[in-house]
């Protein structure tokens, strides 16, 4: 499944060398800022290493983030702010946006970004792994895993940190809360499809598989919308996969609701059900090519190459030809001119993002390490920001070939 899913680009942030010349008083101070420069440096490299995986990704990430803490809370009192919370600017990119970052003077600003980031990495390493030639029943829960906790790390900071800036994010940014939402709800979305492949794997009932494709295309629909108000040329192509994606798995519910009509005798219902599968399938190849003709950030997903997409319309044909057939010898029921209303709640394989919270304050801040940053002697023009409208290098992200298509895909 290499390119099933979207994926926009990463952030990108200006370098960062947390060096206070005169305002660093002791060596507890130097070690800590020393610490901070290089852990960012190592996150940041392994977001685009290849061999990274999610232990080493939480181990790095956990190291920089609670040494950043002592940034944002006051040592022994996490209630307080610190004293060092707004001496630092930091300037990201948006995934949207370009290559014109977003600056603010402010070390949550810094824990919110790197940790969206973090998120986008999981989303990506997800979506890696299930390009994979033949992926194993582990690798498909890694991949489900990784969606999850995607999903509770923008949740985490959409929740808990982003009401704390002082300068509200801007339209159309990713720190507000269309853009966050849209990524929670994708994360989500795609988890629920590993849940799908499974269940089709195993040869659960339709009803179930109706129903979790059903809420999957739902949350896919939400996402669309959440995203329709934003700027067209930064959002269409997004918006063309999160439709497509809506159009495949509604065909899915429809093929898979007319198995269980059938199942019940109900022939008729079961034909207007494929029908309407039928239709929403073409509707889906139809936007997939509208999607690869789209310009916008990311690399472009390719959905209809995919044996997984190609096998639901074998699916749907030979369902509906199948049923027009009994309908023929044994049924003989009228077909309904509209297509049966699909009112499914699935009771089981929903998807609920895996809480999340960053770790706690290095060891390292101490009162004495604290005291040793004495901003008393910090420089007077230090606090000039630098002008936000100065682009940042962008991300160079490794190019992913695709492998060959076994139709395992996430199952």
């Amino acid at each position: 499944m290499t390119h099933w899913f979207h994926r926009n680009p990463l952030k990108a942030t200006a370098p960062v060398s947390f060096n206070y010349y005169g305002m660093i008083t002791g060596p507890p101070a130097s070690k800590i800022c020393n610490d901070l420069r290089s852990a960012r440096t190592r996150l940041l490299e392994l977001f685009t290493d290849l061999s990274c995986n999610p232990e080493t990704m939480k181990n790095a990430a956990d190291l920089y983030f609670s040494l950043l803490q002592g940034f944002i809370n006051s040592v022994g009192d996490s209630t307080q702010e610190s004293k060092l919370r707004y001496i630092q600017n930091f300037k990201w990119t948006d995934t949207l946006q370009g290559h014109v970052p977003s600056a603010q003077q402010d070390a949550v600003f810094e824990l919110i970004s790197m940790g969206f980031n973090v998120a986008l990495w999981y989303t990506k390493y997800a979506s890696r792994l299930a390009g994979k030639e033949n992926i194993t029943e582990d690798e498909a829960k890694e991949v489900h895993r990784s969606l999850k906790i995607a999903a509770g790390i923008f949740k985490h900071l959409k929740e808990s940190h982003i009401p704390k800036l002082l300068t509200p994010a801007e339209k159309g940014r990713d720190l507000e809360a269309r853009l966050i939402d849209a990524y929670i709800i994708q994360c989500q979305a795609e988890a629920q499809e590993v849940t799908i492949a499974r269940a089709i794997e195993l040869k659960h009932a339709p009803g179930l598989i109706a129903a979790l494709a059903y809420e999957t295309a739902s949350f896919y629909q939400k996402a669309d919308h959440t995203l329709s108000s934003l700027e067209p040329a930064h959002s269409a192509k997004w918006r063309k996969y999160l439709h497509l994606k809506m159009c495949f798995y509604t065909a899915y519910a429809y093929c898979y609701h007319g198995q269980t009509l059938l199942a019940s005798d109900k022939c008729g219902e079961a034909i207007r059900s494929l029908q309407e599968a039928e239709k929403l399938y073409a509707e889906a190849e139809a936007l997939c090519k509208e999607y690869g003709e789209t310009k916008g950030p990311g690399p472009t997903a390719k959905p209809s190459g995919h044996l997984f997409f190609r096998k639901l319309g074998s699916l749907v044909k030979n369902t509906l030809d199948k049923c027009q057939r009994e309908n023929g010898f044994i049924y003989f029921q009228k077909i309904p001119t509209e297509a049966p209303q699909l009112e499914l709640k699935a009771n089981y394989g929903l998807v609920e993002p895996v809480p999340f919270e960053f770790p706690p304050m290095s060891a390292l801040w101490t009162p004495e390490a604290l005291a040793a940053f004495d901003l008393t002697k910090r420089p007077k023009d230090d606090s000039i920001k630098p002008k936000p409208e100065e682009e940042v290098k962008p991300v160079k992200e490794p190019d992913i070939k695709p492998q060959k298509d076994t139709g395992c895909s996430v199952s």
